[in-house]
């Protein structure tokens, strides 16, 4: 049966507009960007398959583009949709964000740098560059490195934050095996940095660590 055949109440789109995207569930979500599905399975039946092949709708959008290229009634196009409306999502919270005075939005902070770094399959070293008013002036990846480890150097640091004439920074990190703990490493190049930073009157905030579901701040253990 396809779904012009199913109740305009029980149709993705229908339901969206009706009642709000987010009563749909991750599978239906999917079909209305999918839009159509194949001779055999519906839109929703195909979102509903990519789901449990990958496990969930995050590890589906965070795939290899091979492996989601793969699967049954995937091609190119319906592909470059799913990826257009992750990055939409990641950019509606940068704009989001850069309208907000930052200190007062701890929990938008750490949703925006979730969504930029948790994916990275390598770590990455970014920085949110602050105003004198606490306002984002831009986000930026600053280094990258292996699986396991990035090189941080504080003179290029300095040299950015100069640059766009910042007044703070918050800076972030991922680690790609999925816990947030921070290292003795990661207390350490915090230290350095602050030092650095502190010579031209540009104070370092916070130092985030991304993991996988979790996200811990040095400035609320005490350690900034």
């Amino acid at each position: 049966m396809s779904i012009t055949d199913w109740p305009i109440a029980e149709r993705p789109r229908e339901k969206l507009l009706q009642q709000g995207a987010e009563y749909l569930s991750d599978a239906e979500l999917l079909a209305v960007f999918l839009r159509t599905g194949t001779a055999q399975k519906t839109a929703v039946d195909i979102g509903r398959d990519l789901i449990n092949n990958f496990g969930s709708l995050r590890h589906l959008l965070e795939a290899m583009p091979e492996d989601v290229l793969a699967q049954d009634g995937i091609g190119p196009a319906k592909y470059a949709l799913l990826m257009a409306s992750l990055e939409l999502g990641r950019r509606h919270l940068a704009q989001s964000l850069g309208e907000k005075e930052l200190l007062t939005n701890p929990q938008m902070v750490k949703s925006f740098l979730r969504a930029r770094l948790r994916h990275q399959r390598h770590e990455v070293f970014a920085a949110l560059f602050l105003d004198t008013q606490n306002k984002l002036l831009t986000f930026e990846i600053l280094f990258q490195g292996t699986l396991d480890s990035c090189a941080v150097h504080p003179r290029e640091v300095v040299k950015r934050a100069i640059a766009l004439h910042a007044a703070s920074i918050i800076f972030a990190h991922n680690h790609p095996s999925g816990h947030a703990e921070p290292s003795a490493a990661d207390k350490s190049i915090t230290e350095r940095l602050k030092s650095a930073l502190a010579l031209i009157d540009v104070r370092v905030l916070d130092h985030l660590v991304i993991g996988d579901s979790d996200v811990v701040s040095l400035a609320e253990r005490g350690w900034i």
